[in-house]
């Protein structure tokens, strides 16, 4: 029987991590669904949907040769498989501000509680070490409406970050 996991790999970045993760798992028999792969740091992260017709620690084992050669870290949950079912964006938000504690938590917050449904959230830290500025870009869902959120952004920006929405229209057809 067929089951369907999470499976996030972590390690310091190096060529040939994809490489070898994805060979192991396609020598094991593993189908891959949808997936993320970002270097954070000086570190790569991988997170996959995968199919495997056996147990958590059956693919633990066809990863364990591959994860302690590249001295990667590597957590499996076994998940509903629902490949494929998640929700288009119809917003994407870009949050630009001085970098300071709690700059993510705030401003996910008040679109949280506006109506968002963060499906991807990328950030990163720019400008200089005495001025650093964080940037957010968001892709989500307006549960509740692109008029509420932008009420949401216009309490964030009074409170000192700049804040662009773009509703995001999908061609049908």
């Amino acid at each position: 029987m067929t089951h369907s996991y999470i499976l996030s790999v972590v390690g310091k970045d190096r060529p040939g991590i994809v490489s070898h993760v994805t060979a192991a798992l396609y020598d094991g028999g593993c189908n891959l669904g949808e997936t993320s792969m970002i270097r954070l740091g000086d570190s790569f992260t991988i997170m996959m949907m995968v199919r495997h017709d056996g147990t958590v620690k059956s693919l633990q084992s066809l990863l364990s040769t591959v994860a302690d050669s590249l001295g990667l870290h590597v957590h499996i949950d076994k998940m509903d498989g629902k490949l494929h079912e998640h929700p288009e964006p119809d917003v994407q938000i870009t949050v630009y501000g001085a970098d300071r504690p709690g700059i993510v938590a705030h401003v996910t917050g008040a679109l949280a509680e506006a109506g968002l449904n963060i499906v991807n959230l990328d950030s990163d830290v720019g400008g200089s070490g005495d001025a650093p500025i964080y940037v957010m870009h968001i892709d989500g869902v307006a549960v509740e409406g692109v008029p509420v959120l932008e009420s949401a952004l216009d309490v964030v920006i009074k409170e000192g970050v700049d804040a662009k929405l773009t509703p995001i229209e999908t061609m049908i057809g």
